[in-house]
């Protein structure tokens, strides 16, 4: 039996848990899990060329089904005529600066891989290129975004606290992933 198509990108500022959101996701609808990070960087933080990252994106979203964990920028022309959904995770900095400082902490202090096999350390945290100094750079611009995909008519499940994610998560099924948004009650 086949299944619809459904293809969703989970959308937001740095450190807001999109990784998080995309894989419960994934694993509730079984769809195809894509990260952004893995398709951009490579061994020892060596970002791929554009053209190489704009090859794997599209390669990687051509299927009829898949969830996608963010979208760069540069990106975005290539993921956004595909998506059938956006989860916008659009937290107050507070919350999403929060979330970064301790996974960014946590990631220092354990070693813990990230994106084919690089690891954090607290050099790079507070470097002027750093995650954290991307958050303060990206945080206007991507809820802006999402604001503007949704008031052109894209269709963006919009969520301003984890715990609407939860009450979404908790009733999110097959025949409910396209309809029901984060305002209903479950």
């Amino acid at each position: 039996m086949s299944q619809a198509p459904l293809r969703i990108l989970v959308y937001g500022v740095t450190g807001s848990g999109k990784t998080t959101l995309a894989r419960a996701v994934a694993a509730r609808l079984d769809l195809p899990l894509i990260l952004a990070d893995d398709l951009a960087w490579g061994p020892d933080w060596q970002q791929h060329p554009p053209e190489v990252q704009l090859e794997r994106i599209d390669a990687a979203t051509v299927g009829d089904r898949w969830i996608l964990d963010s979208a760069y920028g540069f990106w975005l022309p290539v993921v956004r005529p595909r998506i059938d959904l956006v989860l916008g995770l659009d937290y107050p900095r507070w919350l999403s600066l929060s979330r970064l400082l301790r996974r960014t902490a946590h990631r220092c202090l354990t070693g813990e891989p990230c994106c084919n096999g690089n690891r954090e350390t607290w050099r790079q945290a507070f470097s002027r290129d750093s995650i954290v100094g991307w958050h303060f750079k990206s945080f206007a611009n991507k809820r802006s975004r999402m604001r503007q995909w949704e008031a052109e008519g894209q269709k963006v499940f919009r969520f301003r606290h984890p715990r609407e994610v939860a009450r979404w998560l908790a009733g999110l099924n097959r025949e409910s992933a396209l309809n029901l948004g984060p305002d209903q009650t479950i």
